[in-house]
Formats: C-alpha cells, structure tokens, sequence
C-alpha cells in the first residue's frame, strides 16, 4: 500500500480579491513538484467566489471538469448552450474534449459561492464536448457513500470519459464506514469536506486529504459529523 497525507494547511493559496483559492495541487501560480496530482486526477481546487464575482468566459479542451457546490449559487454559461445555476446537492461535469469555452459567476450580489472545482485527465482525446449536471438526496449519503460519477455504461447519475467513480458520504459522529475500489488499478483519494475522520492510523480535519493505492479498500471512523468526497482514479 502507498499513502499519501495532504493537509488543508499545506495546500498552496491565490487570493485575488474576488477569489480566494486553495489548490491540493500545482496551479496556475502555484507550483510544487511533489503536487502534481494523484493518478489521473489533476486539480482540487476549492474556490470562494466574492459576491456578483467569477471567471469569465474562457476555454479548456481535453479535460474532464467536475464543480461541487458547498455553499452558494454558481451560474455556469457555455458554448453548448447551457446556461444553469448549480447549488449545493447538485454535481456538475464538463468532458471538455475537443474544445469548449464557459463562464462562471456567483449567482448572488451580496453572499459568496464555496465550490470545489476537480480536473480530471480524460482516457480518450478529443471526444466530442459533454455537459452533464445532476441533483443528489443528502439522505441516501447518511453513514454511507453514493456513487455519484462512474465511467460511462455504469448505474451513476452522472458519467465521465475516464475509468473514475467519484462518492458522496456523509457519517454522523462515531459512525463507521467502508469504501470499496471499483477497478483493480485505481487509488482512493479521500478529501474530507467537512468534520472530522480517522482512517489508516491518521485523523483528517476539514479540507484534508489521503490518497491510497495498491489497497482494495478503506474504512474509516467519523470522529464527528463529516462529509467525505471519495474520488477513485486509475494511477497509470
């Protein structure tokens, strides 16, 4: 088994005014090494977003591009033709492929927007560009982990052109848990939204993370109320 510890405190920092940004991983200005990414995930960035503020419009090409709203409205405008606010208990995805441009704005003049936005490096290139976005009940993540984003052809709300799954857990505090890998080749890479876990002989706080490899799976212990994003990505 492998391990690796990412603590919130360690994750590098942009602040430029409307935004306030924390990466897990090298971007943009941000730029560390030994942060490259976990397998084929990419980027976890989370974003606070200043009221009325957001990126505009830009592209991306050969990427997949998932944003997790925790708190706020995020109005998302692309060259599909989807125009959305997404809120928390939603998920989005953007199989970015061939090429496509977006824009994203908090959708409120006087509260921020708090999302995570996850890159994933895509298994095929060059697809055709996808959009894809999908309400979640809280209640069927209560003690447990819903499977959110699966590979395409696989019973999730939503798919993803990598052989990646990604998990939704919320666990009341004392409660245990385990997560199985779904392909033998992927890591496990734990971010802890919220609360507070012990798992593999570590305590995780809000904003940490673990990555595990060569393991089937993990169990975890919520020492208090967490919400836990599991992300399962191939390594090679």
């Amino acid at each position: 088994m492998t391990k690796l510890i990412h603590r919130a405190n360690s994750r590098g920092v942009a602040d430029h005014g409307w935004l306030k940004s924390q990466h897990t991983f090298s971007f943009a200005n941000y730029h560390n090494p030994q942060r490259m990414g976990f397998g084929t995930l990419r980027v976890i960035n989370d974003d606070i977003v200043a009221p009325a503020g957001g990126f505009g419009t830009h592209g991306h090409d050969n990427m997949e591009i998932i944003s997790v709203p925790l708190s706020g409205g995020l109005r998302h405008k692309d060259s599909m033709g989807n125009t959305h606010v997404i809120k928390h208990g939603e998920i989005q995805i953007m199989s970015a492929g061939t090429g496509l441009t977006h824009s994203e704005y908090n959708d409120s003049s006087t509260e921020p927007v708090n999302f995570l936005q996850i890159w994933v490096l895509p298994k095929q290139r060059d697809i055709p560009p996808r959009y894809g976005q999908q309400t979640y009940d809280v209640a069927k993540q209560q003690d447990t982990f819903q499977l959110m984003i699966a590979p395409e052809h696989e019973h999730a709300p939503l798919w993803i052109n990598q052989d990646a799954y990604f998990s939704l857990g919320n666990f009341a505090a004392g409660k245990s848990g385990e997560y199985h890998r779904h392909r033998d080749q992927n890591g496990m890479y734990v971010f802890v939204i919220e609360g507070e876990i012990e798992m593999d002989g570590e305590t995780l706080g809000k904003r940490d993370a673990i990555g595990l490899s060569q393991i089937a799976s993990i169990t975890l212990r919520a020492a208090q109320a967490s919400q836990l994003l599991v992300m399962e990505v191939p390594m090679g």
